[in-house]
């Protein structure tokens, strides 16, 4: 919401004169932006856990699916970027491939890039062929006696090259995944809270039929704040906590950064910053194209990619 936004910094002063104590010590601030967060997504998503990065967000998500599966393997996309704890590199071929490579448990499929991917926009179904990649890796794993726990995937691939799925393919996807028994990760740490224009997830971008098992959330989430949120449904949540082991963080979720989040939640909403991205987005690819008709070198003008980058210039998350 821009660089020192006077509300988020009000909120942040004023809970701090209050009181800013570790999370367990209960406080409504933290059931007061779980509800807030709640209506953004879709109701089957209703169990939530504060953290202080999209690392460890991620990271949770992975324990998360593993341990509701009772399943090790994970299916990413190619050139993927998960976060910098050393359970995330592992999942990251833009990070594993020039590090100690890929792990057994890893299985890498294709970016469903429609311009320069393997099935591109001439094919006749790129969605479903797209989607049949993951399912033929699913077959092999099972051959070799290995079970998908998830499907990990950002919603909009950023580090992989600012790809935008085509509409349906997580559908198709998130089929094949959880026949296999296993749980379809959404990573949002990017590309979440108004970032995409049309709607607040960029999950949402898929079709309203879609919900993924899990999303996580970093980065936009406190305009700088370290704080972070994987939200899941409760039948996941409720297998995690019956291990006994019971989920801890000892600043995820403190007052002042869930005064934080619900700042930015009220920004984003009092100063209408989702249609403006999506208005300025506009503007500016309709003089892209423009660009694009005049020189033959720019191949592609993608819409929601393009929002995306202005909103994270306009939310004050890149230089």
């Amino acid at each position: 919401v821009g660089h020192c936004h006077p509300d988020i910094v009000k909120a942040a002063h004023q809970q701090n004169q209050l009181l800013n104590t570790n999370s367990r010590y209960l406080h409504d601030n933290l059931v007061d932006y779980a509800e807030r967060l709640s209506k953004t997504l879709p109701e089957r998503l209703s169990s939530f856990y504060f953290l202080n990065s999209g690392s460890e967000a991620n990271d949770l998500a992975l324990r998360l699916a593993r341990q509701y599966t009772q399943h090790k393997d994970v299916i990413v996309l190619d050139h993927a970027y998960h976060g910098h704890l050393t359970s995330l590199i592992d999942i990251s071929p833009y990070k594993f491939r020039n590090l100690e490579g890929q792990k057994e448990w890893v299985h890498v499929a294709p970016v469903p890039d429609t311009y320069r991917g393997l099935y591109r926009e001439d094919h006749e179904d790129s969605v479903t062929a797209y989607a049949d990649e993951v399912k033929n890796i699913i077959e092999q794993a099972h051959k070799r006696g290995r079970k998908i726990a998830a499907f990990f995937a950002e919603s909009l691939p950023s580090v992989g090259g600012q790809i935008i799925p085509p509409a349906g393919y997580f559908q198709k996807v998130a089929e094949h995944v959880h026949k296999a028994g296993g749980v379809f990760i959404a990573d949002e740490i990017q590309v979440g809270f108004g970032r995409v224009g049309k709607h607040f997830w960029a999950f949402q971008l898929q079709g309203e039929d879609f919900i993924p098992d899990i999303v996580t959330m970093g980065k936009p989430i406190g305009n700088g704040h370290p704080i972070a949120c994987v939200a899941t449904t409760n039948e996941i949540a409720e297998a995690f906590a019956a291990t006994g082991v019971e989920y801890f963080n000892t600043f995820g979720g403190n007052p002042v950064s869930c005064a934080i989040g619900l700042a930015v939640l009220d920004v984003i909403e009092k100063e209408n910053l989702q249609a403006h991205a999506t208005e300025v987005g506009n503007f500016l690819m309709k003089l892209l194209k423009e660009q694009k008709m005049k020189h033959p070198i720019i191949g592609d003008v993608r819409y929601q990619c393009l929002i995306y980058i202005f909103s994270c210039i306009l939310f004050g998350s890149v230089k």
